[in-house]
């Protein structure tokens, strides 16, 4: 049997773009895959997995379950490992786990024409704020700011610094400010900052990267009057692409055929 089925799960799932990128990609490569949605929470997730058959290629991971999905990998790349967190699923030799969040990070930021930070802000302390922090460091970051409403909640982050030969801190949001060339906001779309604070985070904050995307802009964007802001959406798409490397040939790093042409369909249907 041809493994040639995929999907996202995720809760709630029904916002997903996933699957018109990945449909835009395999028209372009010529791939009769077939990716859907499926709302999967973070108990049935063990389940569902497995569940499925032969004919499945690999899953695509968003919250909450890139936790049990590091759980669930036989074998595990980098970015997985540091991070505990995975995205991809490869389904076809095993339970593969990836992360491609953090190169995701990384591919979106360099196509604005950003591929240095020395100093940078991280908002929120969840899995996204580990991708962050790992993309950070590989933007040659010397020293990371980890702002979270509970700055306990940061220590493995903290943890994650000392691990990669970088200074992390942990503060709270309201904390004395110190310029920065980079701010990735981590935190769950529709979450709302004081706008006084924001904007005063704006001033020393350099570049919004914000990984929520819809709705856009966001809160944050609106009051980052400072600075350049940037959505979500150049990360999504950077991910997407590195995860169809994976289903494709095993390897996020390698690119596909045509790439350029697969990540402009994917880009028109954003």
């Amino acid at each position: 049997m041809s493994a040639s089925r995929l999907a996202v799960w995720g809760d709630p799932i029904a916002h997903s773009k996933s699957p018109q990128l990945h449909a835009a990609a395999y028209q372009v490569l010529g791939l009769g895959w077939q990716y859907t949605r499926r709302r999967v929470d973070a108990e049935g997730f063990a389940e569902a997995l497995d569940g499925l058959d032969d004919s499945w290629c690999g899953l695509s991971l968003t919250m909450p379950l890139k936790e049990q999905a590091f759980r669930a990998s036989t074998t595990l790349d980098r970015h997985a490992r540091l991070t505990g967190a995975v995205n991809t699923l490869l389904l076809s030799d095993g339970r593969r786990g990836f992360n491609t969040d953090v190169g995701g990070i990384v591919d979106a930021l360099a196509a604005e024409g950003i591929d240095a930070a020395a100093r940078v802000r991280i908002l929120g302390a969840g899995a996204t704020a580990a991708s962050a922090l790992v993309a950070s460091v590989e933007l040659g970051a010397e020293s990371i700011e980890v702002r979270a409403r509970r700055p306990e909640r940061a220590a493995g982050l903290v943890a994650l610094g000392e691990q990669l030969d970088v200074d992390v801190t942990a503060t709270s949001f309201d904390a004395a400010l110190e310029p920065v060339d980079l701010t990735i906001a981590t935190l769950p779309s529709g979450t709302v900052l004081d706008h006084g604070l924001a904007a005063r985070m704006s001033g020393s904050g350099g570049v919004l990267f914000d990984v929520a995307y819809s709705p856009w802009p966001s809160t944050l964007a609106t009051a980052w009057v400072d600075g350049r802001a940037l959505s979500g959406e150049g990360m999504l798409l950077r991910q997407a692409v590195r995860q169809i490397r994976i289903f494709a040939h095993g390897d996020q790093s390698v690119p596909l055929p045509s790439e350029a042409a697969v990540v402009a369909a994917m880009k028109a249907v954003l």
